[in-house]
């Protein structure tokens, strides 16, 4: 069994639940004794930051987390003894991280030379909250000028076959809460009342699915996707006071909140109402041209031998932390067909081809620091 499997199955078989880091912050720690380990803790929760200077030249960061979701009923086997089986590593986490956990670690393990510094950067909150998790890390890093230029997080990216997608970026999340206020009455008194249901029903065909913009080569367009309507008491003859209305925009650089509360409250403008919007996480773009984009896509091709989709889908990821701070960043990993799911599980070959791409990530970073190609 190679070094990265053996270190899956060891990390997959301790149990983290976020924000528990189930002491594999400590592990890897022990596991690359000739980096220098920094644990950043803040609220209970636990951040590894690693780092190795060989040079002076560029500082490539590679990141992710430990922490998983629970992993519910149903499984078939122990979702925290790793599982062997046909070629396969079952066990909650195998994709959603573990196995781009392990290939990180194994890639820096190693690495003997580079022109520049390696650094690690692992948290467990990043399932949850994510509050006091990478973005609490870089906050830290920023006081002392210690930032990274570029980063790859293994988050699993791949989606029909290893290799067929890197994330270059990931729309942001907007979520709305609208309240159409009327008044309650008797429903055989209509006239007495005000039914906020019929104020609002010739309106709701502009707001369901309504689309901010067209999107573009990298995002797809924002879309207005409605996630809750509920007014009433549940009986047939109380109109109800209220029809509260929530929804959610995953949204592309094209399209702002400002935009968003402008045209509900447009539409909204002749009735008697409240709206709360907010801003879950913003969305972001690393240029094609990045050096990162440029030399992970070479990668992946080569080790893979595919040619990756370039691509923002998905929800969100600590890589919108990473590009808060100026830090041009991408993500690429293995197949995520089963995150979160039960019997999760990832192939063998999967996980040997991302440490692969990690390698020679780091290598081609290398030559370039070099001068060379």
């Amino acid at each position: 069994m190679s070094k990265v499997i053996s270190l899956l199955k060891n990390i997959v078989s301790m149990k983290s639940v976020t924000p528990d880091d189930g002491n594999i912050l400590q592990y890897i720690a022990n596991c690359l004794p000739e980096f220098k380990a920094h644990i950043f803790e803040r609220n209970g929760v636990k951040n590894l930051f690693l780092q190795r200077k060989f040079g002076d030249g560029i500082h490539l960061c590679f990141a992710g987390h430990v922490d998983v979701v629970p992993a519910g009923n149903g499984w078939n086997s122990d979702p925290f003894i790793a599982k062997y089986e046909n070629e396969y590593i079952i066990g909650r986490g195998t994709q959603d991280m573990k196995s781009g956990v392990a290939s990180m670690v194994i890639a820096l393990q190693e690495t003997k030379n580079f022109n520049g510094t390696l650094s690690l950067l692992l948290t467990s909150d990043e399932e949850g909250d994510a509050k006091d998790g990478t973005i609490f890390v870089l906050e830290e890093l920023a006081k002392i000028g210690n930032l990274p230029d570029f980063c790859l997080i293994t988050e699993p990216t791949s989606e029909e076959k290893m290799g067929d997608v890197i994330k270059i970026g990931r729309r942001g999340s907007i979520t709305g809460i609208l309240n159409i206020l009327g008044k309650q009455g008797h429903s055989a008194y209509p006239h007495r009342a005000i039914n906020p249901v019929h104020l609002f029903a010739n309106k709701l065909q502009y707001l369901a699915g309504h689309l901010f913009d067209s999107g573009d080569q990298y995002f797809n367009a924002s879309q207005l996707v409605i996630t809750d309507i509920r007014g009433g008491m549940e009986v047939s003859n109380v109109t109800p006071n209220n029809l509260k209305i929530m929804f959610n925009i995953r949204n592309s650089t094209a399209t702002t909140l400002e935009n968003i509360e402008t045209y509900v409250k447009n539409i909204c403008s002749d009735l008697n109402y409240s709206l709360k919007i907010s801003v879950g996480s913003k969305p972001f773009l690393t240029n094609r041209d990045s050096l990162i984009v440029d030399l992970l896509y070479q990668s992946v091709k080569e080790v893979c031998q595919i040619e990756p989709n370039l691509t923002t889908g998905g929800g969100t990821s600590d890589a919108r932390f990473m590009a808060q701070f100026g830090i041009q960043v991408a993500e690429f990993g293995v197949l995520n067909t089963l995150i979160h799911a039960v019997d999760e599980k990832v192939s063998i070959d999967e996980v040997e081809k991302l440490y692969k791409v990690c390698l020679e990530l780091i290598f081609k970073f290398d030559l370039h620091g070099k001068g060379l190609k």
